[in-house]
């Protein structure tokens, strides 16, 4: 039997479909179809004069038929888009345990601050001298940055993470290159245990990259690095606290063979928000480190526009910090746009475009202050050892039962002959109302299951994670295989066929075929 929208009803299909419904609605959770469905082009919900007689001057490229939008009614148009929304999981409808993204409140406070007409209204083409509110909290966000990490200058330029990654290796190899030593140190050292950016960016600005192996419990051995070290080494990029969760205690001894070599050592600061208030960067030996304002200072993950990967550098390669900045210029702010003289290796990008996110951050850093920012990473870290402890027992850790930091790493060998692996188990894990963690990631851990429950969540809220993913645990071990299998039964839309889907896209929407009314 089929529904209104074509889609299989009725017992059987599924273990949650004993009630099935003509809408494809279940209460108060309403099935929404796509908007090309729904709308109709010949009708639109809003009224246009025609347009005056004019000259096209696109040089016979105008368009010749209709544009061929699906046209909605005010109350249809809202609909559509509150059902969608509510189709979505985000960190306002519960816990979002995403390991390595570190999916934390947002404090509303923030957003009202960015939306303050002269941070939410600044245009980058406005000149200097009206934009120096603007330019102040720029320099303050600056001054934040450097302090806490204990490093000389701050990019504040680059969009996101890989971006400031980019940055921060660009202004390493223009600091060897002014040397001279650009023809010879050509090899770029990066752990087996690194995020995937690392030898991408690496490679992408004409570095050759060298593996380092890590050691058997998922940290870097100084000694490696050693023996891959030498003249022809130009940095090594390290993440720490590391994608295993762990805080690479030999970091200070790396830094040092390193910078004996003539390297230079980025720091891949994407969990950060493990040692904020505890660790600077700079006192551990580090040259450049990026850092995701949203992970480590709340503002949106992939906001719905440009993000923010500030690039904080050693006095070695601060002069080669990309153009624009913001320089004191006396009574007020200057931004410096001409490299000429700088020792910036150029630009990064044209502007400062994620005002809001400035705004944001520094919103949150001075509603918490040093000893807050301190709290919310000892908090983060103890929520993580929360889980471990009370999952230990059921759960198996690569590395054995030992503190991790911000976020703690599950592997599947405790799943052996259940017949469920880690993905069915992370599916089974949306019919609870959960997004699942992070799986199969970090890539030297089999079947990885990497959990991040962030400083933001009280201990009830753990305590129900917790207990939930217990009960799958124990079903799973008790052979309950059909529970995980076909997970899950209980969202909009079943089992996705995510490879499938990667490799096979459907890029075009066609009209369905029309569904026949069933005989009586």
């Amino acid at each position: 039997m089929l529904n209104r929208q074509g889609r299989p009803t009725g017992p059987g299909f599924g273990s949650a479909a004993a009630h099935e419904t003509f809408t494809g609605n279940r209460a108060l959770m309403q099935e929404e179809a796509l908007i090309f469905e729904i709308g109709r082009h010949d009708v639109t919900g809003v009224d246009l004069d025609e347009p005056a007689a004019f000259a096209p001057r696109l040089g016979g490229l105008e368009r010749t038929d209709g544009i061929g939008l699906p046209g909605l009614s005010e109350p249809e148009t809202m609909r559509h888009y509150v059902r969608l929304s509510q189709k979505n999981y985000g960190i306002d409808s519960g816990l979002f345990p995403l390991g390595s993204c570190t999916m934390k409140h947002n404090p509303r406070l923030n957003e009202r601050m960015a939306r303050l007409p002269g941070f939410a209204d600044v245009h980058p083409l406005q000149p200097v001298s009206t934009v120096q509110g603007a330019l102040e909290l720029m320099n303050e966000l600056a001054r934040w940055l450097t302090e806490l990490t204990g490093m000389a200058a701050v990019a504040l330029s680059p969009k996101a993470g890989a971006h400031g990654e980019l940055c921060g290796m660009m202004a390493i190899k223009a600091a060897i290159e002014a040397k001279g030593e650009g023809a010879t140190r050509r090899t770029v050292l990066v752990p087996d245990s690194a995020h995937g950016t690392n030898p991408a960016t690496a490679a992408l600005i004409q570095f050759d990259v060298k593996p380092v192996p890590v050691r058997d419990d998922g940290t870097v051995d100084p000694e490696a690095v050693r023996a891959l070290a030498g003249p022809d080494t130009a940095a090594i990029m390290l993440t720490n606290p590391n994608t295993c969760g762990l805080f690479e205690k030999d970091i200070v001894a790396i830094a040092e063979i390193i910078h004996a070599a003539g390297g230079y050592f980025y720091c891949d600061g994407a969990n950060y928000n493990a040692i904020v208030g505890k660790a600077r960067p700079g006192d551990l030996g580090v040259d450049a480190m990026h850092i995701n304002l949203h992970k480590t200072f709340s503002t949106p993950h992939g906001g719905g526009g440009p993000g923010s990967g500030p690039v904080v550098l050693s006095e070695r390669i601060a002069a080669h910090a990309p153009v624009p900045f913001v320089r004191p210029d006396g009574a007020g702010f200057a931004l410096v746009e001409d490299e000429a003289g700088t020792g910036a290796f150029g630009r990064i990008t044209a502007f400062h475009g994620q005002m809001g996110m400035y705004v944001r951050a520094l919103s949150y850093m001075l509603s918490h202050g040093a000893d807050g920012c301190r709290q919310a990473s000892e908090d983060a870290v103890l929520n993580a050892n929360y889980i471990r402890a009370r999952l230990a027992d059921l759960m198996s850790l690569p590395f054995g039962n030992r503190a991790c930091m911000h976020e703690v790493l599950f592997d599947d060998a405790w799943l052996k002959d259940t017949g469920v692996t880690t993905l069915d188990f992370a599916k089974a894990m949306i019919d609870e109302g959960y997004h699942p963690m992070t799986v199969y990631f970090p890539l030297v851990v089999h079947g990885a299951m990497l959990v991040e429950p962030t400083e933001s969540e009280s201990r009830a809220s753990l305590d129900l994670f917790i207990a939930t993913l217990r009960d799958l645990a124990m079903a799973a071990v008790r052979g309950d295989v059909e529970r995980f299998t076909g997970a899950p039964y209980l969202a909009p839309r079943r089992r996705l066929d995510e490879t499938r889907a990667a490799r096979t896209p459907i890029l075009r929407w066609t009209p369905p075929q029309p569904v026949q009314e069933a005989a009586e």
